[in-house]
């Protein structure tokens, strides 16, 4: 995947020079008119070259930087169907969809992969280990600081802290962003919390990323209007596609669980402990 992407920001960018520097060369070899406006032409190929630097940065970690990709396969879609309506209507020759060879079909197959995987990873397979080793814990895993769910989560626990203490068992949030003061609002400052950007604990506890009817279903729009309400709504730290859950470990193994089948679910916190 990386080689791909490397590669196709090699291509984009070389391409961008090529046409930006000499505007009228692929119209002179399809046998087209030069365009009245070259400029316009160039600045396809100007903006062509900045998604080149896009996907090589992209290259570095493509699961992490799937919209990049998401936005260069998009444009490769439509790109072709767009040829093809000219073509068809005799405004562009045939010839000219070269182009649309090299700079789009080429790449589709590969950066349809990348986005399938960063959607299905499962990621690496494991526990919390020796931090969690020797004690009772509920792992709580939010979804993003933003999610009104979320906040109604730190609220339930903030309220059930004390009986889920008083079992002997240590909450343990797992998050993806959120600051000092985010959490303080609820009383969880002090709580033993862990910064998972990568979604790596998440991956490896098999909390995988929602559909968007568990994520938009009506079940879900009516419980976060009630939580609304209350709670309100963030800007959107983490992946927002991620699904949450909830896991009592004990000497490092699970003995329960809950995984949400919508993203409103609200389970009971005391119960699970």
């Amino acid at each position: 995947m990386k080689r791909w992407l490397l590669a196709a920001g090699v291509y984009n960018v070389a391409w961008g020079l090529l046409v930006g520097l000499w505007p009228n060369l692929m119209f002179d070899w399809a046998g087209m008119a030069r365009p009245n406006y070259p400029e316009l032409w160039q600045c396809i190929a100007m903006i062509v070259g900045v998604y080149g630097v896009g996907y090589a940065l992209a290259s570095l970690d493509p699961y992490r930087h799937w919209p990049i990709v998401l936005v260069g396969f998009l444009g490769k879609v439509f790109g072709p169907i767009g040829f093809v309506q000219s073509a068809v209507e005799g405004r562009f020759s045939w010839w000219f969809g070269v182009n649309n060879i090299t700079n789009d079909l080429i790449w589709l197959v590969p950066f349809f992969l990348i986005l399938k995987g960063a959607w299905t990873d499962a990621g690496p397979v494991g526990d919390l280990g020796s931090f969690l080793a020797g004690r009772n814990s509920l792992v709580v895993f939010l979804r993003h600081a933003g999610c009104t769910f979320c906040r109604e989560t730190l609220a339930d626990l903030s309220r059930q802290r004390k009986q889920i203490e008083a079992n002997g068992t240590k909450i343990v949030l797992v998050h993806m962003g959120g600051s000092e003061e985010f959490f303080a609002q609820y009383g969880m400052a002090d709580v033993e919390r862990i910064h998972d950007p990568e979604r790596a604990l998440y991956k490896a506890f098999g909390l995988r990323r929602g559909s968007l009817w568990q994520l938009l279903g009506p079940g879900v729009w009516s419980r976060g209007l009630a939580s609304f309400r209350k709670h309100g709504v963030g800007f959107l730290e983490g992946d927002g596609f991620q699904m949450p859950g909830a896991f009592l470990v004990r000497g490092g193994k699970i003995v329960k669980e809950y995984r949400h089948a919508s993203a409103g679910d609200r389970p009971d916190y005391c119960t699970l402990s």
